[in-house]
């Protein structure tokens, strides 16, 4: 494993800040949205989809990424 390859905590603390920047930035635009519009948001399976359809569009990226030259 090279170095460049190397994933450090400096890293992993940036996406974990900006996973939860992007969480409670998701609550506050949540909270203007009117009461039906919340209603649907949080009693149907609308977040699942959201998921589902990310963790798919992620997986296509990595899968279609090509290998560094060497």
């Amino acid at each position: 494993m090279n170095e460049r390859s190397q994933v450090g905590v400096r890293d992993v603390v940036i996406v974990a800040a900006i996973a939860v920047a992007a969480v409670l930035g998701a609550v506050v635009l949540t909270s203007f949205l009117p009461e039906p519009v919340q209603r649907f948001l949080f009693h149907e399976p609308v977040t699942i989809a959201v998921l589902i359809g990310g963790t798919v569009f992620v997986l296509w990226r990595v899968a279609m990424r090509r290998p560094p030259e060497a």
